[in-house]
């Protein structure tokens, strides 16, 4: 039971988090904003071309115009399929002008689901390169050739995210919510008109927001990598030399991989230009920051940040700047930002007091409009609080419009929590520790995957039974997926026939990479997968 002295530390002292931001302006107001400050300032570079602020803001006004004709508009999707490239930033900046909520997709997504994408969102019109077009079924408008008010409450993009019941869901986040997180960042971690961002993170990610605006608001620039780059080292080396990089992020493990190759290569004196490095989408381990600290901090004092938060409630929500000194035995997901609320509940959805684990629920403007004509799952994971902080409560919802948040009165953004699913707990000094999930949703080199979505699509093959996927860490940089399968009898299937099968409807990082059969599945007394004896065996 949390006491009541426990209750205000958490409540008023842990979360003292309010803090003025221009709630007034959207994203692409702050770009012109900036862009009347310097005009003729580096913004976007790709390979040996480059665009200056003037530059760039005309060539997305052009297009920002041809969308308006189209009858793009305020809280309308427009989707963008597209390799990235100057044109793909382009696209993006052009949407938002137009007033419209941008809908990433990858080229090299099946067309099952860019079709189902497309067709769920409503979006209107399709950005995208002619050899893409293939995939695209009728219904959309497409245009190859890369004012209405908007107000901050407006969409600002919807990305999908993998969904248990075996169908991705769109999750809607708003302008002002992004214009907080990237305010709260430049605060922070402050960038002046001599940073350049490394934008490596494909833009179906929301890691990649940050990378993608968080320059256009002070005057910095972007270097966008080639495409499929970021999985070499050598590549991200050379372009951080050649263009001066002095800020980029990483997924844990892929940093591991990278700190391995430079301490090999001894390539680190290249990387004098990097002042900080931001971390997340997998828990940062000691042996990480070790790594970090040896190689990069050691040689050019480049600083490491471990960033934690769900796509539901834009992109990040705590912080922890990683400490350059040995022996450090925990990493924290750190504390709130600007205008969040971080909470720890128990299965009732009471306070948790420091020390006592449960689950991590968010609060404030960061959280997204809910999922894209999801209301149910909205209801589920987006709740009502009561303004004492003390009881989230579900019976007072009622759930509205498609796609909108459960509301039964007037409400304000700090009325509502969103439910992550993660474990975590308080520690004395305000910080939070992540325990693990509390379902089956993993992240394999930071991209979020659902287990449940996986399993709905193997079993959907004629030729399984039963299935049930895990997940199996060798090693702190690979990361497998296994899937587990009770074959129909007198049924035969080879693992090429079920990859085939899966890759039809799957993009590449949710196809399992090993393939156990097995007689039975394993069960808990209680008549469920028994998934850590699965675990177990695999290992075997």
């Amino acid at each position: 039971m949390t006491t009541g002295i426990e209750k205000k530390q958490i409540l008023d002292k842990f979360n003292d988090t309010d803090a003025p931001y221009p709630e007034d302006k959207t994203l692409h107001q702050l770009f012109e904003e900036q862009v009347r400050k310097t005009p003729e300032n580096p913004a976007v570079l790709f390979k040996d071309q480059r665009l200056s602020y003037r530059e760039f803001n005309e060539k997305a006004d052009s297009l920002a115009c041809l969308l308006k004709e189209r009858g793009v508009g305020p809280d309308t999707v427009v989707g963008i399929m597209t390799e990235r490239s100057l044109e793909m930033m382009v696209g993006l900046m052009a949407i938002l002008k137009a007033g419209a909520a941008y809908l990433p997709i990858d080229p090299h997504y099946p067309q099952e689901r860019v079709n189902y994408m497309l067709k769920d969102s409503n979006a209107r019109v399709l950005l995208s390169e002619v050899s893409e077009l293939s995939k695209v079924s009728e219904g959309t408008e497409v245009v190859t050739h890369l004012t209405h008010p908007t107000h901050p409450t407006h969409l600002c993009y919807v990305i999908y995210t993998s969904g248990s019941t075996g169908r991705p869901k769109g999750v809607m986040v708003e302008h002002h919510s992004v214009v907080n997180r990237l305010h709260w960042m430049q605060k922070r971690y402050p960038l002046d008109e001599t940073d350049t961002i490394l934008q490596k993170t494909p833009f179906i990610f929301d890691v990649s927001v940050w990378e993608l605006f968080w320059w256009s608001l002070v005057g910095a620039k972007v270097c966008f990598l080639l495409p499929g780059f970021e999985k070499f080292p050598q590549a991200i080396v050379e372009t951080v030399e050649r263009q001066k990089v002095t800020t980029m992020h990483f997924v844990p493990s892929m940093m591991s991989a990278f700190l391995g190759y430079i301490e090999n290569s001894g390539d680190i004196k290249r990387l004098g230009s990097l002042k900080r490095v931001f971390v997340s989408g997998e828990a940062l381990k000691p042996i990480h920051l070790e790594r970090f600290n040896r190689t990069l901090y050691r040689e050019n004092g480049t600083r490491l940040i471990n960033l934690y938060g769900p796509t539901e409630t834009t992109v990040d929500v705590s912080y922890f700047d990683c400490p350059t000194g040995s022996g450090v035995q925990q990493i924290p997901i750190g504390k709130p930002i600007d205008n969040i609320g971080l909470y720890i509940m128990d299965n009732d959805l009471q306070l948790q007091p420091v020390g006592t684990e449960g689950e991590l629920c968010i609060s404030g403007v960061g959280l997204a409009r809910g999922y894209l004509n999801r209301p149910e799952l909205t209801a589920e994971k987006f709740v009502l609080a009561h303004s004492s902080w003390l009881i989230a409560d579900r019976r007072e919802k009622r759930i509205s419009n498609s796609g909108e948040l459960p509301m039964s009165y007037e409400l304000s953004a700090m009325s509502c929590l969103y439910k992550t699913g993660d474990l975590a707990y308080w520690l004395p000094d305000g910080n939070i520790a992540f325990v693990g999930r509390m379902d089956h949703q993993v992240k394999i080199r930071g991209l979020r995957i659902e287990l449940g979505e996986i399993e709905s699509v193997l079993a959907q093959h004629p030729a399984v039974q039963d299935c049930v996927v895990i997940v199996r860490e060798t090693t702190e940089t690979i990361i497998t997926l296994v899937a587990c399968m009770v074959i129909k009898p007198g049924e035969q299937v080879t693992d090429q026939e079920l990859k085939k099968h899966m890759k039809s409807f799957l993009p590449d990082y949710m196809v399992p990479g090993e393939w156990i059969r097995m007689e039975t599945l394993p069960q808990t007394p209680s008549g469920k997968v028994d998934r850590k004896r699965l675990s177990e065996e695999s290992d075997e």
